[in-house]
C-alpha cells in the first residue's frame, strides 16, 4: 500500500491503513491521492480563509473542475464527466472535508445534488446549457427548503408555477436554505406544480442566476461559514419549456429517486470525513506533546489511546455503512450508468438507509470530535493553526441539516413499528385514530358544532371544484 503524504513529507494523520481502500478501485484510489494533494496546496489554507470571513469558496470550488473535473463527477463521459459511480462520489466528498474544506464539501454536494436531478431527466438542451460548461466553473446549487416547512423541505408551499401560452413556465420560488445562494450560476428548484392538486404534485425547474435574488450578506453561521446558505427567492422567472427537469409533477419521484439520495450519501459523507479529521489532528497534536514532568508524549496515556481507538471505530463504521449504501445504488444503477424511465426507480429502494447513515454520520461526528477536542487539552481549544476547534464548529451543523436527526429519527421508528405508509410522507393519509380519540372529547354541542364546521367546508370544495 502507498504511504499517504502531504506535500514532499509524509501525512501526520492516519495512514492509508485506516481507510477502507477495498472499496475504492485503483482508478478511485489514484483521484483521491490527486484530491489530497489538492487540499495541501490549496484547498486548506483557503478554508481558514472562508471562515473567518465568510467567504464563498469559488476559488476551491473551480479548481475541482478545472484541476480534476470533479465538479462533472458523475455526469457521463460523453457529456464531458469523468463517468463514476455513488462510492466515488462518497469518497470525494468525505476527502474534501477530511483534508481540506468542510465549506467547499458541502457546497460541492449540493452542487453534484442540482448536477444528477438534471442528470435524472436529461435532455439535450439542459445537457448544452448546464452539464457539458461544468468544468469551465459552472457552478449549481439545490434550492428545495421552504420558509413555512423548515427542515419538512420536500413540502414547498412557498412557491408555485403557472403555465404560458408559449408552453414555458413562469415561476415563483422561496427558500429559506440555499447553500451558494447568491453565487451559484444556476439553482435546481422544486415549486408545487401548474393546476396543483396534492402534496405530491411538484415540479423541478433550472432557474440562471439572474432571475434569482439572494441576501449572502445575512450568513453569519457558528459553523460552515463560507456556505453562504441563505434565504433565496425566484419572484417571477419566464422559462422556456426546455427549464423543467422531467415532465410537470416529476418532482416528488426526482425528490426520492435522486435528490435525496445524492445529497444524504454526499453529506453523510462530509460528516464522516470531519470525523476523520478530528482525528488526524488529534493524533498530530497527542504525538508531539510532551510533558516533560514524566517524559509522556499525550499520546502515550492509555485514557488517549482509549479515546482516539473508539473514535477511529465508531468512524469507521459510520463510513463503511455510508459506502455499503452507495455500492447498493451503484448495483441498483449499473455503477450509475442505468438510464431510468419516468416511474421507474432504483435508488429509491434504499432511501429509508439513506435516512439511516445521514443520522449516524452526524451523530458521530459530533461526539467524535468533542472527544477529540478532550484529547488535545487546552490547546485544542484555541482557534488558529490547530484547526480542530473549526472542525467542531463545523460538524455540529451535521445534526441540524434537514431533513434534520430528529425527523430521520422519528421516519425511521415509526416506518419499522408501523409501516412505510404511516410516515404519510406526502401528507395524504386520514388518520382516522387520531381523529376519533379527539372528538371523543367533546360533548354534544361541540361535536353539533364540529359537524356543522365540516359541513361547509365540504359545500365549499363541491362550488370550488364545479
Amino acid at each position: 500500500m502507498s504511504e499517504k503524504t502531504w506535500g514532499a513529507a509524509p501525512y501526520w494523520g492516519l495512514g492509508y491503513d485506516w481507510d477502507p481502500d477495498w472499496v475504492l478501485t485503483a482508478e478511485q484510489q489514484e483521484l483521491r491521492a490527486k484530491l489530497i494533494d489538492l487540499c495541501e496546496s490549496t484547498l486548506r489554507a483557503n478554508a481558514k480563509t472562508s471562515d473567518d470571513g465568510l467567504v464563498y469558496p469559488r476559488e476551491n470550488l473551480e479548481l475541482l473542475g478545472s484541476e480534476l473535473g470533479l465538479l462533472a463527477l458523475t455526469v457521463p463521459e460523453e457529456h464531458g464527466g469523468l463517468g463514476q459511480d455513488h462510492v466515488c462520489f462518497a469518497m470525494v466528498c468525505e476527502t474534501i472535508a477530511r483534508y481540506g474544506c468542510a465549506s467547499t464539501a458541502m457546497c460541492y454536494v449540493m452542487h453534484m445534488g442540482a448536477v444528477n436531478a438534471i442528470m435524472l431527466r436529461p435532455t439535450p438542451e439542459l445537457i448544452d446549457r448546464y452539464i457539458r460548461p461544468l468544468n469551465e466553473g459552472k457552478l449549481g446549487t439545490l434550492s428545495y427548503s421552504d420558509p413555512e416547512t423548515g427542515s419538512h423541505f420536500w413540502y414547498p408551499i412557498s412557491s408555485g408555477a403557472e403555465r404560458l401560452p408559449d408552453g414555458g413556465f413562469k415561476v415563483h420560488k422561496k427558500a429559506s436554505w440555499t447553500t451558494s445562494a447568491g453565487f451559484a450560476d444556476f439553482y435546481v428548484v422544486q415549486t408545487t406544480s401548474p393546476d396543483f392538486s396534492g402534496y405530491d404534485d411538484l415540479s423541478v425547474f433550472v432557474v440562471d442566476a439572474e432571475d434569482a435574488e439572494a441576501k449572502p450578506a445575512t450568513w453569519d453561521a457558528m459553523g460552515l461559514r463560507g456556505n453562504q446558505s441563505g434565504p433565496l427567492e425566484v419572484p417571477s422567472a419566464e422559462l422556456g419549456a426546455d427549464r423543467i427537469v422531467g415532465p410537470v409533477g416529476d418532482g416528488a419521484a426526482s425528490n426520492d429517486e435522486s435528490v435525496d439520495p445524492w445529497f444524504l450519501i454526499g453529506s453523510s459523507s462530509v460528516w464522516n470525513g470531519l470525523a476523520m479529521g478530528a482525528i488526524d489532528i488529534a493524533k498530530r497534536q497527542t504525538t508531539r506533546k510532551r510533558h516533560a514532568d514524566v517524559g509522556l508524549r499525550v499520546a502515550d496515556y492509555p485514557t488517549i489511546q482509549d479515546y482516539v481507538g473508539e473514535a477511529i471505530m465508531d468512524t469507521n463504521a459510520s463510513r463503511l455503512f455510508t459506502l455499503s449504501v452507495a455500492q447498493a445504488m451503484d448495483e441498483a444503477t449499473d455503477d450509475n450508468t442505468k438510464t431510468l424511465a419516468v416511474g421507474e426507480f432504483a435508488r429509491a429502494t434504499f432511501l429509508h438507509w439513506s435516512w439511516q447513515i445521514k443520522f449516524i454520520a452526524a451523530k458521530n461526528t459530533a461526539h467524535v470530535v468533542d472527544k477529540m477536542l478532550h484529547a488535545c487539552g487546552g490547546t485544542g481549544y484555541k482557534r488558529g493553526d490547530m484547526e480542530l476547534e473549526r472542525y467542531l464548529r463545523d460538524a455540529k451543523a451535521g445534526w441540524v441539516m434537514g431533513p434534520t436527526n430528529e425527523v430521520l429519527r422519528q421516519f425511521v421508528g415509526k416506518a419499522a413499528l408501523l409501516g412505510f405508509d404511516a410516515l404519510d410522507y406526502w401528507n395524504q393519509t386520514y388518520n382516522r385514530r387520531s381523529v376519533e380519540n379527539e372528538i371523543k372529547k367533546l360533548d354534544a354541542e361541540g361535536k353539533r358544532k364540529l359537524a356543522e364546521q365540516l359541513l361547509a367546508e365540504a359545500a365549499a370544495a363541491e362550488t370550488a371544484a364545479a
